[in-house]
């Protein structure tokens, strides 16, 4: 295939609802080479198949793809196919390419990694077996964007990481709103780097309390963050792990807790598939803002449902 204009297909796996980085930056490289890059229809392959076909899944609960696929050659990628036994990374030229972001028409916004990696090893989480051990550096924010109104940074533990003060200036300086889509690691928050954050025009930003036995590290530095931000809870979100290593009255501690603090609890389950109907209940209870600001408690909520019955 080399020296030939390709005809490229792509299938995103796991749906169109949330762009896949992946994908974007394998369109650009090939439309950079003058290849022709459409997404693959099952159909009209058949009839004209094309040269090579891409297929991305990124979630390892994704269901196969449902429908035959012929080209001259299939390469398969991403966490949700080869997930723990490896899998073959992005080549370089491809991984640090500007993305193509009219894959999926997405207007100013960013989306991209400025590190990779994290070192908590938590046992629930794939990120240390994928990436590594140490929250890392690899690109900085130019790389994935040229002033786009938002920035989605979807970094595992951008705090971790030794350039991170380096980085936060970066997103400050851009002027864009920043939406951190992941938890950031508030044991690692301090008064140096929160006054970065504050200089930021924040979209949201996620913290995470996966631990019970954390409380003493995590809700002091998220009281510090408060504290020095202002921040309205609309736009502080902290993901509570269930189903997990804690018991129902342990989750309630942190959802009433983060609650307190001004913050907005949500609920993440562990396993959906196991987990008891009580748990099931207290996310939605939790994660539905309309239930959660119209009922104080989750004793509350369960008798609402039961008289609904």
């Amino acid at each position: 295939m080399e020296g030939q204009i390709l005809k490229v297909e792509l299938i995103d796996v796991d749906s169109h609802n949330f762009p896949n980085l992946p994908l974007m930056k394998i369109s650009a490289y090939h439309k950079g080479k003058g290849d022709s890059v459409k997404w693959y229809n099952p159909l009209k392959a058949w009839i004209d198949p094309p040269d090579l076909v891409y297929m991305s899944k990124v979630f390892t609960f994704t269901p196969e793809y449902q429908h035959p696929v012929n080209a001259g050659q299939i390469r398969k990628g991403g966490t949700g196919f080869y997930y723990p036994n490896g899998g073959v990374p992005l080549p370089e030229e491809i991984e640090h390419i500007y993305p193509d972001y009219g894959l999926y028409g997405v207007q100013n916004i960013a989306y991209g990694f400025l590190t990779r990696g994290c070192s908590r090893n938590c046992g629930f989480c794939i990120v240390g077996k994928k990436e590594g051990l140490c929250s890392r550096k690899v690109a900085d924010l130019k790389e994935f964007w040229t002033g786009q109104k938002e920035i989605k940074l979807l970094d595992p533990n951008l705090l971790a990481a030794k350039e991170h003060m380096e980085l936060l200036e970066q997103l400050a300086a851009s002027g864009a709103w920043v939406d951190f889509t992941q938890g950031l690691d508030a044991r690692l928050l301090t008064v140096e780097n929160i006054e970065i954050i504050k200089r930021m025009k924040l979209k949201m930003i996620h913290f995470a309390w996966d631990n019970i036995a954390d409380e003493k590290l995590i809700v002091p530095k998220m009281k510090l963050f408060k504290e020095k931000t202002g921040i309205d809870t609309r736009r502080c979100t902290v993901y509570v792990l269930t189903n997990f290593n804690s018991t129902l009255q342990e989750d309630l501690h942190r959802i009433y807790t983060i609650r307190d603090l001004g913050m907005s609890p949500y609920v993440m389950i562990y396993e959906k598939q196991t987990a008891p109907k009580e748990i099931k209940d207290l996310q939605r209870w939790v994660n539905n803002r309309v239930i959660w600001h119209s009922v104080d408690k989750f004793e509350d909520y369960k008798k609402t449902t039961k008289t609904r019955r």
